[in-house]
């Protein structure tokens, strides 16, 4: 790399970083160990970031009235929107957004102010939002809408709008979900290891 090159390089980092990653009321988010947030996407305010998470291109994660949790080796796709839910009188506590630990965030996908489980599958395009719940272990299919308050219980595939229970998931359907995730993980650190950013 030529010297020229190198600063460069150095400024992009700089001017990416400062954009990529935003305050909100004086709170950064929180980044742990051999994270990839791609330099299109944009983290703002109090959103906390387990190690090996991976955020894909033209993301937004906007943890500005409540706080978003991410948790390791989760995946968060491109054109993903992550946002939460503010505190009110009837709300107190409003809905943080909490994502578990080995979850496939497809393309396209929005969530608001709900909880998402381990090992869990969110299909391109689905939309989760206010005070719903998906438990560990469930795929949602494409273009899949969980309403407000609903809870998806553990080891099923969901599926519609709104979503709903279409069958268990078979044996090989739960093994995908982990295995999922950990590709993510190799293709970021690949990334991370490469001068393509």
């Amino acid at each position: 790399m030529s010297y020229l090159t190198a600063i460069f390089y150095f400024f992009f980092m700089v001017i990416t970083m400062n954009t990529l990653l935003r305050p909100y009321l004086g709170i950064y988010p929180s980044i742990n160990a051999r994270v990839f947030i791609d330099p299109s996407s944009v983290v703002i305010g109090d959103v906390r970031i387990a190690d090996d998470v991976s955020i894909w291109p033209l993301s937004v994660l906007r943890g500005d009235v409540n706080y978003i949790s991410i948790g390791a080796r989760t995946n968060i796709q491109d054109g993903s929107v992550l946002h939460v839910t503010h505190k009110s009188a009837s709300n107190p506590e409003g809905n943080p957004l909490i994502i578990g630990e080995d979850v496939t965030i497809g393309h396209k996908v929005m969530l608001h102010g709900c909880t998402i489980g381990n090992r869990v599958l969110v299909g391109m395009g689905s939309i989760v939002i206010d005070g719903a719940i998906v438990e560990d272990d469930v795929i949602l299919g494409a273009n899949s809408l969980v309403t407000q308050g609903k809870r998806l219980e553990s080891g099923y595939l969901y599926t519609g709008s709104p979503a709903k229970a279409i069958r268990k998931l078979t044996d090989a359907e739960l093994s995908h979900l982990r295995y999922s995730a950990n590709n993510y993980v190799e293709w970021k650190n690949n990334y991370l290891a490469s001068d393509n950013m």
